[in-house]
Parts: C-alpha cells; structure tokens; sequence
C-alpha cells in the first residue's frame, strides 16, 4: 500500500546576539518521523513532501494522486496547497483542492489531520473552511481560530469502539496535549467515533465518512509531536492507530 503524506516539515531560524553581533542560526524538523516508522513497521510505504515542497510538487493532476491508496493532509495550510508556483507568478490554473476533493469521489482515501496548521489553524491560517477539502470531510471547519492547547492533557472517548479502526485495541488512549475544534457533519453521511470533552464540549477527535465512491477521515490533533504527547508516541498501539487509520481509507479494512 502506497500513502502520500503532505506537510510535517518546519523549518526555523534563530538570531542570538552577543555583544555587538548577531548570530543566526537555521534548523528543520520533520515532525511526522515517528508516523513514517509506525507505518512502515505495519508494512504501509510512505512518500513525504513536506510543508516547503508542497506549492511546487503536490500533485497537480488525478493521474498522479491515483498513484496512491490514501493521501494525509498535515499541518500545511490550504494556500500553500492553492498557490501554485504559476499561480504565483499570475497565470491561471489547477485548484489542486478541487482533484483532492475528485481523487475521493473517484474512489481515494483522504486523511486531514489536526495541528497548528490543520483544519481552520491555530491563528486562522490554515484555512480549509469553505473549500472543496471542507466538502468531503466528516467535518467542517470553524471560520476562525480553532486550535486549543490543553498541558493538563485530554482523555479521549470511544464512541464506536466496534470500528475497524479500532481493531486490536481494548484499552483507553493516551492524553492529548491539544486539538482543533470542530463541527461534526449531523446530516447521517458521517460517522463520530471519539470525542475528547473539554470546557462544557465533547469535541470531535475522530470522525470518518464515506463520500463518493471514496472515505475520509477527519483526526483532530496531531499525527506526532506535541499535540501527541511523549506517553502516545510509546504507546505500543500507536502504529496500529495510525495504520488502521490508513487502511480504512484506502477500503481494506
């Protein structure tokens, strides 16, 4: 099985002065590392292109998406993924939403995951509300800051632990550190399989969907560090989460 995973790559840079001079130092991060191994351990391959390469080598075209049983969305926003390098440059185009949202009506599995820049963002930034990936979702997107940080930790609960997503697992999952909030879709065209309640709400952690001839599922916080916290990470089920995640998407399970 072959899963695209876009995003997961951060890149920052650092200025220290010292006296009189100032030192500026540069480093990148993968934050998907420990979601590549799990996968891989389960025997599912993962192609990256991370957050800086999207605009220019996210796929353009169905062809090319078809080339993969489950394609992850991950904390890189919907301009990068709108903004083209022709767009950039003023000439018209492909709207690469739009062949997501036609890669899951053909058949695709589509995965958005939650973080900073996930769903609507943590500053607003992301922005998949109102757009063609918002249609498919089990979900949909607030049109406004919707991330929250929770250090105390959030204990999900399963609401359908009879899921296939859920196989193999009989004990509670680990404490989240944050998530996104959103609206779960109320129209039966979706199903709610866990919540996390926090301050009065039971928010939507994991919804899925069957749209068009395709799925998608909507996980509202982080596929690895820091929304995951170090106990998820070493938690032995994690991979098989994550996996089950990926092969209900792409309709093996």
């Amino acid at each position: 099985m072959n899963v695209l995973l876009a995003g997961e790559t951060f890149a920052a840079t650092t200025s220290v002065a010292v006296g009189g001079d100032v030192l500026t130092s540069a480093t990148s991060t993968n934050g998907a590392t420990a979601f590549n191994a799990a996968l891989a351990a389960e025997g599912i391959a993962v192609t990256q292109i991370g957050g800086d390469r999207c605009a220019a080598e996210f796929p353009y075209d169905l062809d090319a998406l078809a080339r993969y049983q489950a394609v992850v969305i991950s904390d890189v926003g919907a301009l990068t993924l709108l903004v083209t390098p022709d767009a950039r440059a003023g000439h018209v185009g492909v709207n690469r939403l739009e062949v997501l949202k036609a890669y899951v009506e053909s058949g695709g599995g589509l995965m958005l995951a939650g973080g900073y820049m996930g769903f609507q963002g943590m500053f607003g930034t992301a922005r998949f509300h109102d757009t063609p990936v918002e249609d498919v979702l089990p979900v949909r997107c607030l049109p406004f800051c919707d991330g929250m940080e929770v250090p105390q930790g959030l204990q999900a609960s399963i609401l359908q632990p009879s899921h296939p997503i859920f196989a193999g697992m009989e004990e509670a999952l680990p404490a989240i550190l944050g998530m996104n909030k959103l609206d779960f879709r109320r129209d039966g065209s979706s199903r709610l399989l866990a919540t996390c309640h926090y301050r009065g709400t039971d928010w939507p952690l994991l919804a899925v969907r069957n749209h068009g001839r395709g799925r998608t599922v909507a996980w509202a916080t982080d596929i690895g560090p820091h929304w995951l916290s170090q106990d998820f990470l070493a938690w032995p089920l994690y991979g098989k989460l994550m996996a089950n995640m990926i092969r209900w998407l792409a309709g093996s399970e």
